[in-house]
C-alpha cells in the first residue's frame, strides 16, 4: 500500500478534481434508493467513489472496497472532511447488513450482495421490532416457513425506518417456533418489490416521519439468503445491532463513515440565548453553556479515541456508551434551545419562521434518539454488564 504521505497527496488531488460542488457542504446523502432522485452531482459522486472502492473503503477489493488499513482510511476521511465532501453513500446497506455479511455470510452471499451494496444499487430497511416485540426482541412472532427453495414469510414489523424508499430488507423471523425463543430465530434477506411486502408510513407528532410499519403476507425469500445459518439469527442479529449502534455513535468504520462531521451546536445556542430575556447575561446560563461545550468536546474526543482503538471492522460493546452519551447530549442541546427560544418553539403554522418550525420538529424528533437503535435502558444494561463488568 502507498506511503501515507503519497496517498494523502494522491487522494487530495483526486478529490479536488472529482468531487462535484453539489456534493460538498450540508445536504442529502445517497442511501442507494432506486426511488429517490438526489440530482446529477450526487449520482456522479457515488459512481466515481464506487469506482475507487471508497464507498466502503475498508472492505476487500473483491467485494467493491479498497481494502484500506486504518491509517490510510483515516487519511481518506481527513481529506474528505477538508473539502467538506459528503459521504458518497450511507444507509443500512453499507453500515449494517454489509459488515454483517462480511462476518457471517457465505461466500455465495458475499459475492451476490456485497458488490451490489458497495455500488449503492438498492437501499436497505431493517425488520426487527414488532407490535409485540420491542425491547424484548426475542419475543418476535413474524414467521418464516421453508417451502422448497424459498421461505414464506408472514407477520409484521414496526418502526422500519425509511422503508417506503427501500428496495431490500433484512428481517429477523421465527423459523423454529418449537425451540426456546432465542434459539428459533433466523436473519433473512428479502426483496421488497414483491406483492407480499406492504409498507405503511407512521406519522409522528413531529410531522413527517421516516418510521413505517411493514407487513409480510406470503412474502418470499431465497432459502440461501439466511445469514449465519438457520436458527442462528439471535447471534447474528445482536452483532448487527453493534454495527447499528456504532453508526449512531459515529464510530463505525465498516461501511461509509464519510467526511461529514457534525458541527458544534454551541454557536447556535449562544445566539438563541442572546435573543432571550436575561439570557446570555445570566451566570447560570453561561455556566450551562460552558458545561455543554465541554461535554460536546469530550464526546468528540471519545468518538475519535474509539475509532483509533478499533482492532476489527467494528467496535464492540463500547459503541453503546458512545451512542448513549451522544443521544443524551443531542437531547440536552434541544432542551436548551427550547429554553432559549421560549414561545418561538411552539410554532406549527406559517406565522412562525421556517427555522422556528424546524427547531420544534427537531426537538420533537430528538425524543426518539434514546429509543432508536436500542433504548436508553438497554444501552445502560449493556454498558453495565459488557463494558464495566458489573454483576447481574
Amino acid at each position: 500500500m502507498a506511503d501515507l504521505n503519497d496517498f494523502r497527496a494522491e487522494t487530495r488531488a483526486w478529490l479536488e478534481k472529482n468531487c462535484p460542488e453539489g456534493a460538498r457542504g450540508a445536504g442529502p446523502v445517497s442511501i442507494g434508493s432506486r426511488s429517490l432522485d438526489l440530482g446529477p452531482d450526487l449520482e456522479v459522486w457515488l459512481e466515481r467513489m464506487a469506482g475507487k472502492g471508497w464507498t466502503v473503503p475498508t472492505w476487500p477489493v473483491e467485494y467493491g472496497g479498497a481494502e484500506l488499513d486504518r491509517d490510510h482510511y483515516r487519511v481518506l476521511i481527513e481529506e474528505l472532511t477538508r473539502i467538506r465532501a459528503r459521504p458518497p453513500l450511507s444507509g443500512r446497506g453499507v453500515n449494517y447488513i454489509g459488515p454483517t455479511l462480511l462476518e457471517f455470510g457465505t461466500d455465495g452471499q458475499k459475492a451476490r450482495w456485497l458488490p451490489q451494496i458497495a455500488r449503492g444499487d438498492g437501499a436497505w430497511a431493517m425488520g426487527y421490532s414488532e407490535p409485540g416485540a420491542g425491547s424484548d426482541l426475542a419475543s418476535l412472532s413474524c414467521r418464516a416457513v421453508l417451502e422448497g427453495d424459498h421461505y414464506v414469510i408472514n407477520g409484521r414489523k414496526t418502526w422500519t425506518s425509511d422503508a417506503v424508499d427501500c428496495d431490500y430488507i433484512f428481517v429477523l423471523v421465527r423459523t423454529s417456533p418449537d425451540k426456546p425463543k432465542h434459539q428459533g430465530i433466523s436473519l433473512v434477506l428479502v426483496d421488497m418489490s414483491q406483492e407480499g411486502v406492504q409498507v405503511h408510513p407512521i406519522r409522528l407528532l413531529s410531522g413527517a416521519s421516516p418510521f413505517c410499519e411493514t407487513v409480510f403476507e406470503n412474502a418470499l425469500c431465497r432459502a440461501d439468503d439466511v445469514v449465519g445459518g438457520v436458527d442462528n439469527g439471535w447471534t447474528v442479529g445482536k452483532r448487527l445491532l453493534q454495527f447499528e449502534r456504532s453508526t449512531h455513535a459515529g464510530i463505525n468504520i465498516s461501511g461509509s463513515q464519510g467526511g461529514r462531521a457534525e458541527e458544534s451546536r454551541v454557536p447556535e445556542l449562544v445566539q438563541a440565548y442572546a435573543g432571550a430575556d436575561d439570557g446570555i447575561d445570566s451566570p447560570a446560563i453561561r455556566a450551562r453553556l460552558i458545561r455543554f461545550a465541554m461535554n460536546t468536546e469530550a464526546q468528540r474526543f471519545t468518538q475519535a479515541r474509539a475509532v483509533e482503538e478499533l482492532k476489527s471492522r467494528a467496535p464492540g460493546f463500547t459503541s453503546s456508551a458512545v451512542k448513549l452519551t451522544g443521544a443524551l447530549l443531542k437531547q440536552e442541546g434541544d432542551e436548551m434551545l427550547v429554553e432559549a427560544m421560549g414561545v418561538r418553539m411552539l410554532g406549527a403554522d406559517d406565522s412562525f419562521s421556517a427555522s422556528e418550525r424546524n427547531a420544534q420538529r427537531t426537538w420533537l424528533y430528538g425524543k426518539s434518539l434514546t429509543i432508536a437503535g436500542g433504548t436508553k435502558e438497554v444501552q445502560k444494561n449493556i454498558i453495565a454488564k459488557r463494558v464495566l463488568g458489573l454483576p447481574d
